[in-house]
Order: C-alpha cells, then sequence, then structure tokens
C-alpha cells in the first residue's frame, strides 16, 4: 500500500466508477461548506480532464516518502542545510518537522499523508474540519500554497528552477534518477510528483486528491 496522487479525479470516476463519482461529488460538498465558511469562493470540480497535463512522475509512493520531503521542506525553512536521511532515522519525529508543523501554516506538512484535497483556491492557513463533517483527511489543503512551499524547498534539495518555473529538462533529469540514485533522491521523486499535481491543478482547476 502506498499514497496516490491524483488530479481531474471526478472526470476519471464519471466514466469508469459512477459510485466512486458519487463519493467525491459528496467530498466537494464537504469541501465547499469548509470553504465558504471561511468566506472563500466555492470550488467547481471540472468534469472533463483539462488540456493542461502532467509531466512524467511516479505517481504513487510509500506513505513513508512522503515525510522525507516534509523534513526537507522543514530544514529549508529553518535555514538549515538538507542532508539525507540517516539509515535508521524516522523523518516523521525530526525535531525540526514537528517545530515547524507546530505553527500550522504550512500546507505540505499540515495535511494528512494519507486522504485528502488540496483545491485551487488560495488561503493561507490550512482548513481543518473542526466540525467533523466528514472530510477525508480532516484538512483541506491550498495547491496555491503547495505549490509555493514547493518552490521554496527545490533549491535545499537540488533542483534548480528557471524563476518559480520547473523547466522540461530538469523535469526529465529528475524523473530519469537511475541507481546509482543521488542524494536526496527520494525528496526529489515526491517533489516531482507533488509539482506536477499542483502544476495542473491550477492550470485545470482540478483538485489533487490523496488516496
Amino acid at each position: 500500500m502506498g499514497l496516490s496522487v491524483s488530479i481531474h479525479v471526478l472526470a476519471d470516476m464519471l466514466e469508469r466508477d459512477p459510485e466512486g463519482a458519487d463519493w467525491i461529488r459528496a467530498q466537494l460538498g464537504i469541501v465547499n461548506d469548509l470553504l465558504t465558511a471561511q468566506g472563500l469562493p466555492r470550488h467547481d470540480e471540472p468534469e472533463r480532464a483539462g488540456e493542461v497535463v502532467a509531466r512524467r512522475n511516479v505517481g504513487s509512493f510509500p506513505y513513508s516518502f512522503l515525510h522525507y520531503l516534509r523534513r526537507a521542506f522543514a530544514y529549508a525553512r529553518r535555514g538549515v542545510p538538507v542532508t539525507p536521511v540517516a539509515r535508521g532515522e524516522d523523518p516523521v519525529r525530526d525535531p525540526m518537522v514537528e517545530d515547524v508543523a507546530e505553527l500550522f501554516d504550512t500546507h505540505l506538512i499540515c495535511h494528512s499523508d494519507a486522504e485528502g484535497f488540496y483545491v485551487p483556491v488560495h488561503f493561507n492557513e490550512v482548513i481543518v474540519d473542526v466540525d467533523d463533517r466528514g472530510l477525508a483527511g480532516g484538512i483541506l489543503g491550498s495547491t496555491q500554497r503547495l505549490l509555493a512551499e514547493l518552490i521554496e524547498v527545490a533549491p535545499a534539495i537540488g533542483i534548480s528552477l528557471d524563476g518559480s518555473q520547473l523547466p522540461d529538462a530538469e523535469a526529465a533529469k529528475i524523473a530519469d534518477d537511475d541507481p546509482p540514485r543521488p542524494p536526496l533522491w527520494t525528496e526529489r521523486m515526491v517533489w516531482l510528483t507533488l509539482h506536477e499535481s499542483a502544476r495542473v491543478s491550477l492550470a485545470n482547476r482540478t483538485m489533487i486528491v490523496f488516496h
């Protein structure tokens, strides 16, 4: 079992799994209740996939891999050089991650690592389902904020951007990392998957789904 990161989920479900589409629509109702309660615009999930597509990435990975990138982000935010996770070390329990998470202002760290949504609506702090409406994962993230945090951590894990954009050559370089893999390979691989999902989410106005 692992974490899958998907976009255009409603469009996909309408073609392949009507019951799954009903569940997504029910979740969208909760998402929009949470957004409107914060005075934010609703999110209307498209029923057809948009024109912008993700560049090659893995799409899914073990649940633990996400925490490697979260650790790297915490280090970068605190101005500490990012080093590979040592053998036997658990990135979930890194004190730096816990310290950054306490502020509850990071959409990369303060989100479920197993299920939930990011929507292409800008808001500064993650939205918590405090009334237990039934939101998968319990916390709603913003695609805009997630993408900004990915851009923030990119240099710390050896990813070269052109301004705030990921060039095709750099995306292919990350996707082509083969054994013997470079240091921070896990962080870079997860970064690319999230980056491509966020890029398409904004371009096509589709939410990112962790499942």
